[in-house]
């Protein structure tokens, strides 16, 4: 594709890639959520329900997600690696720690612990659910005669080591998107006049969203 062809190109595309798995971000966090409200799971369970036996989810919005989580993460490590191969003037005749912030310089860092928690996510939730829907054929998400997500996440947040593992992920995400953030609307050009706006909004996302997933983790550790 000519758009990744150059340095430019590449990082609009790696912009726009993160705006909409920061979209994606906000979706999740928003039935997720639901699971803490005082109705035993009743509103969680109906969402979880709906979202994972719709069609349109299923088979068009689930598989460009699974394309935007790996081509964020390829294309973050592509960046990486073409900056670095750029500098060729040496940190002692330019020191980057004096010109950009900690977490700019090590977003890759935080990139892969991200990674492997998407992959501990992924093995905690997503592959059970392509297990029982593809593989067992059991579309009715029922167990026992009930709808079974509530009890399946209240179930996975026993592990007082599964939820550090969470607190830990969503810690370095918060870092990740605090800068993250902020450069995405660099590259597609919306800066200037609407810098600052975006910096306050940046990082009441950036903060807000990892903490609210923190909270639901420990809600359901210490409320199981």
């Amino acid at each position: 594709m000519g758009l990744l062809k150059s340095s430019i190109g590449r990082k609009f595309a790696m912009a726009l890639s993160a705006f909409f798995l920061m979209f994606f971000l906000l979706q999740h966090f928003a039935i997720n959520i639901t699971s803490i409200f005082p109705d035993n799971g009743a509103t969680f369970n109906k969402l979880s329900h709906f979202m994972g036996t719709n069609g349109l989810v299923q088979y068009v919005m689930q598989p460009i997600l699974i394309f935007g989580v790996v081509f964020h993460f390829v294309m973050g490590f592509i960046l990486e690696l073409k900056n670095n191969s750029a500098r060729k003037v040496s940190y002692a005749k330019n020191n980057g720690a004096a010109n950009s912030t900690w977490m700019s310089r090590n977003m890759i860092w935080s990139g892969l612990a991200i990674l492997a928690f998407v992959v501990l996510h992924f093995i905690d939730f997503w592959f059970p659910e392509i297990n029982t829907k593809f593989i067992q054929g059991d579309w009715s998400g029922l167990h026992d005669g009930e709808l079974r997500y509530f009890h399946e996440l209240q179930h996975k947040f026993l592990s007082p080591a599964r939820v550090a593992a969470y607190v830990v992920a969503f810690v370095f995400l918060a870092m990740h998107l605090l800068h993250g953030f902020n450069s995405a609307f660099q590259s597609v050009g919306a800066n200037n006049k609407y810098t600052k706006g975006l910096k306050t909004f940046s990082k009441i996302y950036a903060i807000g969203i990892p903490v609210g997933f923190i909270i639901i983790a420990l809600f359901h550790h210490f409320n199981h």
